[in-house]
């Protein structure tokens, strides 16, 4: 038989029940539970997504290895002209006994050691190539102290420096070369005169690491060519067109410095002109000696 509940009877119900169920709700515990469940949530999520630690703390104390590596090499062969923090060294006399190295970057360290201007081997009006003094990896722990002074530009990464790659464009190099470059080195790279006893070097047998280093660093008396001059696909376009030029074979067998009509026009004048200029001289002497052999004879 169904029991009739009066509509009185079953709002007191609902209000009893809301209110237990409010009770519960809000017992003392449940808010430290529900901040447990959301801080365990939080730390999972973070050692989950979060990288790991380790790989970062390797990497910084190998830096700070060779970082310490390149002091003690800078102190022994650099910080007589260049000072013990790479702030250079200035002569009583005004003299500048070595530039500051601040914010000169690792690819400059790299192009000039590398390269094997610096050390001077001494004094002059410019550094001249030479065999390095030191091998790759000291080279590479002098980079990264000097560059720890203040950033500077970095050493390009094997991909700006690939003339082989894809979309490499030798005659938009052979353009940009001519238009910016040639004036010093020549149209073939060969180098050239410049004042006050220096010279635009030979680019022949560079490698493509240096050149391009050279271009973002401006050693010596080279200008700077930025990437918002040069850009990086220019700047590997121009390498290419050295290379190619250098892969070159050469007719007749002599380059003859590859400086083009100059150097064979003076080939030709000197060899050619001079050695026809001494055949003639010869040719008049044997006459000369015959009709003077034949007038004895004939007396």
């Amino acid at each position: 038989m169904r029991r009739n509940v009066s509509p009185s009877t079953s709002r007191r119900n609902g209000r009893w029940l809301g209110r237990a169920l409010s009770r519960r709700r809000r017992h003392p515990m449940a808010a430290v539970a529900v901040l447990l469940v959301v801080l365990f949530a939080c730390g999972s999520a973070y050692a989950t997504l979060s990288p790991s630690s380790a790989p970062a703390s390797t990497t910084t104390a190998a830096q700070t290895t060779q970082i310490e590596e390149g002091r003690q090499l800078f102190a022994i062969g650099c910080a007589s002209c260049h000072g013990l923090n790479g702030e250079g060294q200035v002569r009583e006399d005004g003299t500048v006994l070595g530039p500051s190295l601040v914010g000169v970057g690792a690819a400059s360290v790299d192009f000039q050691v590398g390269t094997g201007r610096m050390p001077m081997a001494a004094p002059g009006a410019q550094a001249e190539r030479k065999q390095p003094a030191y091998n790759e990896e000291q080279i590479a722990a002098l980079a990264a102290y000097v560059d720890s002074f203040a950033p500077g530009p970095d050493i390009p990464d094997e991909s700006m420096v690939n003339v082989d790659a894809e979309g490499v464009d030798v005659a938009r190099g052979g353009v940009l070369f001519r238009t910016n470059c040639a004036q010093c080195h020549s149209a073939t790279g060969q180098g050239g005169a410049l004042t006050y006893g220096q010279h635009a070097p030979n680019l022949t047998g560079v490698e493509p690491k240096h050149i391009y280093e050279a271009m973002i660093t401006g050693p010596q008396a080279m200008p700077v060519f930025n990437d918002e001059l040069l850009g990086p696909e220019e700047k590997r376009d121009i390498i290419a067109y050295l290379k190619n030029v250098e892969d070159q074979p050469d007719p007749g067998g002599l380059g003859i410095g590859r400086a083009g009509p100059v150097s064979e026009g003076l080939w030709a004048w000197l060899v050619g002109i001079g050695g026809l200029i001494a055949f003639a001289a010869w040719v008049v002497t044997r006459s000369a000696a015959a009709k003077s052999g034949s007038w004895r004879s004939s007396s």
